[in-house]
């Protein structure tokens, strides 16, 4: 039997350590400093660890992006709970300035 706790905890820490590692290269997507590429991939790993952490939501089926913090959902969602879910705890997450959802409810889940 998987253990959730322990499961999430190596999934979160993951999910930092590969973004510790992609904070190093050059700045991309028009970004004006590198500091504010660090925020927003900070705020990016924070909304992941918050999915991982939570049971309705799944951080494997549901992409977050960061832009001078306004993070952007895509992906897919089992329900339209999941889905609100996600973007509730994304609007609660530190440094996020704006929310757009663009998850899709997975028909037939």
């Amino acid at each position: 039997m998987i253990n959730k706790p322990m499961l999430t905890a190596a999934l979160a820490t993951a999910l930092v350590a590969t973004l510790a590692t992609t904070a190093g290269c050059a700045v991309t997507r028009n970004q004006e400093t590198v500091g504010a590429y660090v925020d927003d991939t900070t705020v990016t790993t924070r909304v992941k660890a918050k999915f991982a952490a939570d049971p309705v939501v799944s951080a494997m089926a549901i992409s977050v992006e960061t832009l001078k913090g306004t993070v952007q959902l895509s992906g897919f969602a089992k329900s339209a709970e999941e889905r609100a879910i996600a973007e509730k705890l994304t609007r609660e997450t530190s440094g996020v300035v704006a929310v757009r959802n663009d998850i899709a409810i997975r028909q037939g889940s």
